[in-house]
């Protein structure tokens, strides 16, 4: 008798990863608290550091989880760790921004950055890890150098209603499929 071919489920696996590692273009990025720790990296790019910052904060009011109570968003975040931002539609609670991602600074095609939160909530998985405005994990707070995908750069999308407790938790969760690249939703999205 003769076997016929087959592929056995491990290497097929192993295949699948390996195709879909080369299609994804990675870039050097380090996180900074501030705009200030960024120009002492970079002394000759001071100037580009706190124009990056700028943007992350904008970006941040623009993209970052917004919350109806204090108590909702610090639940998600930690004690002291939010603050209130009133407009023109009213107010609501957002947390404080943790740093922000700084990729291409020295590139002639330019910078990009985006805002980064962490919580310091008990309650919240996310305790100590930096999390994008989008809600993507990048690992331990302690580590400031990676490579990302071009991927995380993308603009967000507004979050423009508030939502109740959930932010870094489960509501969130449920609204949006952090972990799948083809389908990601912003907070309260």
């Amino acid at each position: 008798m003769r076997k016929g071919f087959s592929i056995k489920p491990l290497a097929l696996g192993i295949a699948a990863i390996f195709l879909s590692a080369c299609g994804e273009e990675k870039e050097q990025a380090t996180i900074y608290t501030n705009a200030d720790e960024c120009a002492a990296a970079n002394p000759s790019m001071a100037e580009q550091c706190r124009t990056a910052y700028q943007q992350a904060v904008e970006e941040a009011e623009r993209t970052a989880p917004k919350y109806a109570s204090a108590q909702d968003c610090e639940t998600d975040f930690g004690t002291n760790q939010c603050r209130v931002v009133r407009n023109e539609s009213g107010s609501f609670f957002m947390p404080f921004m943790a740093g922000y991602m700084l990729s291409n600074l020295l590139s002639p095609r330019g910078y990009y950055s985006q805002p980064m939160f962490t919580s310091y909530s008990g309650n919240s998985p996310f305790r100590n890890r930096w999390v994008g405005s989008d809600g993507y994990d990048f690992g331990d707070q302690r580590q400031r150098n990676m490579r990302v995908n071009k991927e995380v750069f993308k603009p967000k999308p507004t979050v423009a209603k508030t939502m109740s407790r959930g932010g870094f938790g489960s509501s969130v969760r449920a609204k949006s499929s952090w972990g799948s690249s083809s389908s990601k939703s912003s907070w309260g999205g």
